[in-house]
């Protein structure tokens, strides 16, 4: 279903008792077990590991950013970065849409569950700035994004601005994985089943995220490089000992093997991760299908696992559960997404070059004078220069780094000149910096000469 024709629906009229449980309530991103970090694998969207800000290891920074995006609070409008209209209904029902948003709990651990909550490559420490998480499966970042990552998608065969976004800045990253998570519940019923058969399909019960939680990892089941049906033989009998990313000696499952995706999103959800004593989240309950129960066995049956799954709605898990968890203040964003600015450390470069020899290599340091993360995104004017890296952050003064971390704030690229692609008489050229998600924009002419030889370390002409 269209955008479109989605706000153009009228609103939800919700059976008598669920409305009431609401009102009551409501007023009061192939399986990425342990990403391999810093990969850099064929048909990722760029052939170099771009640099990001990693938060520190208490997770707060990016926790408080999930609730910003489970509430469309990041980049509302985006058509990339936010969140699409929600769909809601049965399968017989003329479906409606309202405002998206997502169970925060679910999302902080679909991030947990992917990256442990981490923007950064396994070699870049808490509170610093380094490589950045990409999952041999191309996975970036926190919410291990892959759909739409997996080739460049930009000009001349280079990744896009906005897969420079998501591989980054943890905000945009965040941002990206929330909104693929409401278009894993919108390919229902057309391309996926329903749960909340009996309560209206409605998103404001979090247990009837159960099929979209499955859909962010693959709806996939037996036969698949890796199943994530839970009637899969190969996860044994029900009932199963629930998953935990809490401590190993709290008595629950921790084998990630033994678990469907979304047992494992659940099972972290209710018993989250703890980190210095303090558990990252407020531990929310949970309930999932009963498999026992032919109201949920019958159409989760193996025979009904059949595109386009019309046979396998079910009722919503009982006891049902709200996430609780209160809006963020609109300052918050404010906060975490900063203001920043971009300047660079010298807008004229020289570069020598020789037939023979190639180029000179001249620098461009780029710094953030602002506030927050700056994703810059470096474009040449034509193909004879070369910029590597051409993404990567720049970071304000405001984002704390631990004692001792790397913290170069800067971002640098280096600039080369190819002369067999050189026209003749050409002896300037441009880059174009742009400071992604913002207008602004450096431009940084490059003047090229041809020289007898190139020394070191500068230019001898002779």
């Amino acid at each position: 279903m269209s955008v479109g024709l989605i706000r153009r629906l009228r609103p939800l009229t919700l059976p008598g008792a669920l409305k009431a449980l609401l009102t009551v309530s409501l007023v009061a991103a192939t399986f990425a077990l342990q990403p391999s970090e810093g990969a850099e694998a064929e048909g990722c969207a760029f052939p170099f590991t771009p640099t990001t800000y990693e938060g520190l290891r208490d997770r707060q920074l990016f926790l408080d950013t999930i609730e910003l995006a489970a509430f469309d609070m990041l980049f509302p409008g985006d058509p990339y970065f936010g969140l699409a209209p929600i769909e809601i209904g049965g399968r017989a029902s003329d479906r409606q849409a309202e405002q998206a948003k997502v169970p925060p709990v679910l999302l902080k651990a679909i991030a947990y569950i992917e990256s442990s909550i981490a923007q950064g490559a396994g070699s870049t420490p808490f509170g610093s700035i380094g490589e950045a998480l990409v999952a041999f499966d191309c996975g970036h970042g926190v919410t291990q994004v892959t759909t739409g990552m997996t080739v460049p998608t930009g000009e001349a065969g280079r990744g896009s601005p906005e897969q420079a976004l998501v591989a980054t800045h943890f905000a945009y990253n965040i941002a990206r994985g929330a909104a693929i998570l409401v278009d894993k519940w919108n390919e229902a019923p057309e391309e996926n089943p329903i749960v909340g058969s009996d309560t209206g399909g409605h998103p404001a019960l979090i247990e009837n995220w159960y099929y979209a939680i499955w859909n962010y990892n693959g709806f996939t089941g037996p036969g698949a490089n890796r199943s994530n049906h839970p009637m899969d033989p190969i996860y044994g009998s029900w009932p199963r000992t629930p998953y935990s990313c809490g401590p190993e000696s709290d008595g629950l499952g921790h084998n990630r093997s033994n678990y469907p995706y979304q047992e494992l999103v659940i099972g972290c959800a209710t018993n989250p991760p703890v980190v210095d004593g303090t558990s990252l989240w407020q531990a929310q309950p949970v309930s999932l299908p009963d498999l026992n129960n032919p109201a949920v066995s019958q159409p989760l049956a193996l025979e009904n696992f059949v595109f386009p799954y019309a046979h396998m709605d079910i009722p919503s898990p009982t006891p049902f559960h709200l996430d609780e968890t209160p809006q963020p203040p609109a300052s918050l964003r404010d906060t975490i997404v900063g203001n920043p600015a971009i300047a660079v450390s010298d807008p004229t470069l020289n570069i020598g070059y020789t037939d023979e020899a190639g180029s000179t290599t001249e620098i461009i340091d780029v710094f953030n004078t602002g506030s927050g993360v700056l994703a810059w995104y470096a474009i040449p004017s034509a193909s004879w220069l070369s910029i590597v890296p051409y993404t990567g952050v720049a970071v304000g003064l405001d984002y704390e780094c631990n004692p001792g971390a790397d913290c170069d704030r800067a971002g640098h690229l280096e600039v080369t000149v190819d002369p067999s692609l050189l026209p003749a008489g050409v002896t300037e050229g441009q880059i174009v910096l742009q400071a992604l998600g913002t207008s602004q924009q450096q431009v940084i002419t490059v003047r090229v000469d041809r020289v007898m030889r190139l020394g070191a370390p500068g230019i001898t002409s002779n």
